[in-house]
């Protein structure tokens, strides 16, 4: 049986919190306090919160492109995982995006995750070290489309289910990248 980290277990109860609490009034007492540890083991961890919710959001990413690796999923599958993502913790990234003090910042965070986490899959599904210049200036245009575009169906701003919200993703991806992220 496979134990959970100090790092998940914060990043659980911090969720937790969230589900009750706007996260600019969560304080690492509180975090701490709910799962039993002191505030010494959070910050062994995290710089502070926003630390930690950019470290969570990246392991959720990060599993859901493990999935195409060692599950063998096609994108469509990926896109439909990330789509499932955000639909069921639309209430904590929306409160993430309404009660931070930088919805910017948190934006241009998600955006560089995001980037990251498709640059790596890339540059490993290649094998090569670096991106043309074409080719990461298309994944930037794709990723600061498609993170703005969440965030603003997370808040609410687009009448979508899951199916339109996976298709918006599928279309809007670039045909020069469908070669890396689709092959056929």
């Amino acid at each position: 049986m496979k134990r959970k980290t100090a790092k998940k277990i914060l990043a659980e109860t911090f969720r937790e919190i969230a589900g009750i609490k706007p996260i600019d009034k969560i304080t690492v007492k509180d975090i701490t306090e709910a799962c039993g540890y002191s505030s010494a083991t959070f910050y062994r961890q995290f710089q502070d919160k926003y630390d930690l919710i950019a470290w969570a959001y990246t392991e959720d990413l990060e599993n859901i492109m493990d999935r195409i690796e060692y599950d063998k999923f096609s994108w469509l599958q990926a896109l439909t995982e990330a789509a499932r993502y955000y639909y069921e913790h639309r209430d904590y990234l929306g409160n993430l995006l309404i009660h931070t003090s930088g919805y910017d910042s948190f934006v241009r965070n998600m955006t560089e995750i995001n980037y990251t986490s498709l640059k790596e899959r890339i540059l490993s599904t290649e094998g090569i070290k670096k991106l043309d210049k074409l080719t990461d200036m298309l994944l930037r245009i794709y990723i600061h489309g498609s993170v703005r575009f969440t965030c603003e169906w997370i808040l609410g701003r687009y009448d979508i289910g899951l199916e339109e919200l996976v298709e918006a993703y599928n279309l809007s991806l670039p045909y020069p990248l469908r070669k890396y992220l689709c092959p056929e």
